[in-house]
């Protein structure tokens, strides 16, 4: 019994990439920064769905300081070179960001092109700061420049699923970050 892991699913998984421990141990550290650096602010974790659920509870439960957490669902579309008019909003926040110090917390950053507009969008909305924390990041597919304050791990530019990060919905359960064997996505289209 336990949590699943890379044994429980290993006929679709290539290796593992980033530890459970690893991903938990990088957490810590970084919720203490944030504890540190926002003591006596009036902190709003925001999470993009579905990805940054797991990591949005894991870090949020390691903070020291209180915070509020709330949740928005986008989809982004198109291939054009400004993100302007390529991200929708399918489920809004509930809270009104006027004047909030606003942490996003993302699963992983890739092209950069959702996330900066969002860190725009809370901006034109009037938050005090936005600042970022992302678990995973894929430099090799970067296009935007879009700032990560609070940093988790640099992974290579391959299929990554675990921690919140799904294949057709699958694999967000397990407890580490690994790589897909490529035969599970290949012909998936075909």
């Amino acid at each position: 019994m336990g949590r699943m892991k890379i044994a429980d699913v290993a006929e679709s998984i290539d290796h593992e990439l980033v530890s459970s421990s690893d991903i938990h141990d990088r957490i810590a550290e970084i919720a203490r920064q944030v504890s540190e650096d926002h003591r006596g602010d009036d902190l709003l974790l925001v999470g993009v769905l579905k990805g940054a659920v797991n990591t949005m509870v894991a870090f949020s439960q390691a903070l020291s300081i209180p915070v509020t957490m709330d949740f928005m669902s986008l989809s982004s579309y198109g291939s054009g070179t400004t993100s302007s008019g390529s991200v929708k909003v399918r489920q809004d926040l509930s809270t009104d960001v006027r004047g909030r110090h606003i942490l996003v917390v993302e699963d992983i950053v890739d092209s950069g092109r959702t996330l900066a507009w969002l860190v725009d969008e809370f901006r034109r909305r009037g938050a005090a700061s936005v600042e970022v924390f992302a678990l995973l990041e894929k430099p090799a597919r970067r296009e935007v420049d879009v700032e990560v304050k609070y940093h988790g791990f640099d992974i290579p530019d391959e299929f990554v699923v675990g921690f919140g990060l799904d294949y057709d919905e699958r694999f967000r359960n397990l407890d580490s970050i690994a790589v897909l064997k490529p035969s599970v996505y290949q012909g998936a289209h075909a």
